[in-house]
């Protein structure tokens, strides 16, 4: 993130990391990013659905997990294709239940845990216990860190938004050094909590961590108000990847990158070609559920293979950083730079190996083991389209263009 907000800082555009890219690694950065991001978010609606249909199922269990799907997928296209006004509308009220009810469930399990649970330290008790901190050891640890950057995907959109604002070198580091407080209260924050009410050991797939608690603890009643938040939190997610993903087949049709329908827009301004592509694709996960009976697998399924997208976007944001770094140096352009990461360049390759790492952690994971092998095959898949592409030969024309 410092690494991006340095660059955005610095030149503030529209189009953030894949115009970055493709400032200073060259076209096929660009067009990676570009095509790299589409395909992971379309991968992360899919995911979002599994897991709507999840909580979905916790109220209506014998609806099949296709028709639930399906039901999600129309909701979410319909709203898409509507005015954009009407999509704000409903990510704000989304915005406000989500985390209204974070901070709700972290003082209400704060008042279970000191009220009804004992006096301290016995009242924590679950977090040592079952195991310990690390109950399946180093190991464990490690491939919880797959399921930690699935989370935090998509954190890097706060500089690329960040880069719209009126004073970008105040906006910027403002919101990136926000960051680590953020993660501290709605992340470790609602976990200390979660874990301090039941064992980590009884949470499971069948439904959301957040429900199991609070229903294994004798309140139903919480358990399904906070079954129906975390499924529009959920549809809110996917709601946003619905928003983005066609304009990212915008931005890349507009730079001559893809099918020149998707710059086909409706009367209010909605890319519409790009958002029924984008639903009707989503549809797989209709297929998905046939073939796989429960929610949860189809959900670490999609998780996966999106982590193994984000680690070659967060890659190339990586290189990119280094090729920007090395130009204003070379250029003697260093005082320019107001927001500097921390680091360089050694943070850089620490960071690019850590990536590495989580792909090898993949690699050894039995339910995951074949997943790193879409890397170099997904990456060939877009160098040959982009080769074959007769567009790309001039790229400082389109780079003027665009």
């Amino acid at each position: 993130m410092r690494m991006l907000g340095e660059m955005t800082v610095h030149e503030p555009v529209g189009g953030g990391y894949v115009y970055y890219a493709d400032k200073y690694l060259g076209g096929f950065a660009a067009y990676l990013l570009g095509w790299n991001y589409w395909i992971i978010y379309l991968l992360l609606s899919m995911a979002e659905v599994a897991a709507c249909t999840v909580y979905l199922a916790f109220c209506f269990s014998d609806i099949p997990t296709w028709a639930t799907s399906l039901f999600c997928i129309i909701l979410i296209a319909g709203i898409n294709s509507m005015h954009v006004r009407f999509y704000g509308e409903t990510e704000f009220v989304s915005s406000l239940i989500k985390v209204s009810a974070i901070i709700l469930i972290i003082v209400f399990g704060l008042y279970i845990a000191f009220a009804e649970m004992g006096p301290f330290p016995q009242n924590f008790h679950n977090l040592w216990n079952y195991g310990g901190f690390m109950p399946n050891g180093i190991w464990g640890l490690l491939q919880s860190i797959v399921i930690v950057i699935f989370a935090f995907a998509g954190i890097e959109l706060v500089a690329i938004a960040s880069g719209e604002a009126e004073n970008p070198e105040k906006n910027i580091p403002m919101s990136i050094n926000q960051i680590v407080i953020r993660i501290m209260l709605f992340y470790i924050g609602t976990m200390v909590v979660l874990m301090t009410l039941s064992p980590w050991n009884e949470v499971g797939l069948n439904a959301s961590p957040f429900v199991q608690i609070f229903e294994s603890i004798g309140i139903p009643a919480v358990a399904h108000i906070l079954n129906f938040v975390v499924l529009i939190s959920a549809l809110s997610v996917y709601n946003s990847v619905m928003y983005s993903n066609p304009r990212f087949l915008y931005d890349l049709a507009k730079a001559k990158n893809a099918p020149k329908m998707f710059l086909r827009l409706s009367k209010h301004g909605v890319p519409v070609v790009g958002t029924l592509f984008t639903a009707g694709l989503t549809l797989f996960i209709v297929f998905l559920s046939l073939i796989y009976p429960s929610a949860g697998e189809i959900f670490m399924l999609l998780l996966s293979y999106f982590v193994a997208g984000i680690l070659m976007c967060w890659a190339t944001i990586i290189l990119t950083h280094l090729k920007f770094r090395q130009k204003m140096e070379r250029e003697g352009r260093m005082a320019e730079v107001k927001f500097k990461s921390i680091g360089y360049p050694i943070v850089n390759y620490i960071s690019l190996a850590c990536l590495f790492g989580v792909a090898v952690i993949m690699w050894f994971t039995e339910s995951m083991h074949n997943v790193p092998y879409a890397i170099p095959v997904w990456f060939a898949i877009l160098y040959g389209t982009y080769k074959l592409n007769p567009n790309n030969k001039d790229r400082k024309q389109l780079h003027e263009e665009v």
